[in-house]
């Protein structure tokens, strides 16, 4: 190797390059990390319901560490969505001193048992929250499902003018819903979608045409369900203790 003259010159052009790239890359992390690059503008590109610029100030003064080219920005997507009513972050920067943030904000669909939240994809979530919702009650991880059965229910029983007030579905996938106007609706674990159907289509020609409160109806018989009427209870129970006390 040493007699060949051009080997060497190659492998000379060759170390002196790369040293020249170290130098490079060098120079050129020590410049970006400069304070002549800052941040100086985070800008949320959404409109926001829930988050409130007091939650966005303090991530940003608290979290965000770096200048335009130096903050991860994966990191900063991961504290924004931190907060409790951002389902999902973006983050990006933009020339010069810009960063652009996409908050896509929960949107809730229901309470979970007392605990949470649930939001319209089934996920669930803390966050505080006033308005009146409905309420989904099952076992852990249910809760997706709970959200596709609930739209199913709530469109079927629209027809009749019925809301559901709570749906649940128990360990054993018994399903159950109840309505804002006070009965108890139990649909079991088969053929749910077909029972509901089935007592919507003859609601007004049956339970539409009672003028008493209904309690509860249970849909898990093969050719009609049955009904508790708390009045017609309190009327064979009567009779019977007014003779036991003469």
């Amino acid at each position: 190797m040493w007699d060949k003259p051009h080997t060497l010159n190659a492998a000379a052009n060759l170390l002196f390059a790369a040293a020249a790239l170290l130098v490079l890359c060098g120079a050129f992390f020590y410049v970006i990390r400069l304070p002549v690059f800052p941040l100086r503008e985070v800008r949320i590109s959404s409109p926001l319901a829930q988050v409130t610029q007091e939650q966005i100030e303090s991530v940003v003064k608290r979290e965000l560490k770096g200048n335009f080219f130096t903050l991860d920005l994966n990191a900063a997507r991961v504290v924004f969505e931190k907060l409790p009513w951002v389902r999902k972050a973006h983050v990006r920067r933009q020339w010069p001193d810009r960063l652009e943030v996409v908050l896509e904000e929960q949107v809730p669909l229901a309470r979970w048992s007392s605990l949470a939240l649930v939001n319209i994809y089934g996920e669930v979530f803390e966050a505080a929250y006033d308005a009146r919702l409905p309420v989904f009650v099952g076992p852990a991880g249910t809760a997706k499902e709970i959200t596709i059965q609930y739209e199913y229910f709530r469109r079927s029983l629209a027809a009749i003018d019925k809301v559901p007030a709570q749906v649940q579905v128990s360990p054993r996938r018994a399903w159950q819903i109840r309505l804002e106007d006070g009965p108890t609706i139990e649909l079991g674990r088969e053929q749910i979608e077909a029972r509901l159907s089935k007592f919507v289509a003859s609601y007004e020609r049956t339970l539409g045409q009672l003028q008493r409160r209904i309690e509860y109806v249970d849909l898990r018989y093969g050719n009609g369900f049955a009904v508790r009427i708390p009045e017609l209870q309190r009327e064979k129970i009567e009779p019977r203790g007014k003779r036991g006390a003469a």
